[in-house]
């Protein structure tokens, strides 16, 4: 069950490293106004939703103790991040406010899997 968990995780951070990458190589288009959310954003964010589920089911048939608070903070902000880039996926720009939000939710995210205890 260890290896399966481990693979989970491995691949829950290949979903964050599609959307925090694609999130980063379109800083320079924020700045000119330019930035839209690209399909690896989109596909990161789903991987991320699909295997943190997986992760949370595969740790309670383990019988390890899960932060259900935890979790629910880290599933709204991903519910977030995956309804705006969903719902902004196809514009040709996206407002900077909305695109710097889908970064710093990103970022936050990846905090509190590391930071909370």
């Amino acid at each position: 069950m260890d290896v399966l968990i481990h693979l989970f995780v491995g691949l829950h951070i290949v979903g964050i490293a599609a959307l925090l990458g694609g999130f980063l190589t379109q800083m320079k288009a924020m700045g000119r106004g330019t930035a839209r959310f690209v399909p690896g954003m989109l596909h990161g964010a789903l991987t991320m939703l699909v295997t943190g589920v997986a992760l949370l089911g595969l740790n309670q048939a383990d019988d390890h103790h899960i932060n259900t608070v935890k979790i629910g903070v880290k599933l709204a902000l991903l519910i977030v991040i995956l309804g705006l880039v969903y719902v902004k996926r196809d514009e040709e720009r996206i407002d900077k406010g909305q695109f710097a939000l889908v970064g710093l939710l990103t970022t936050v995210n990846i905090f509190i899997a590391v930071l909370w205890t």
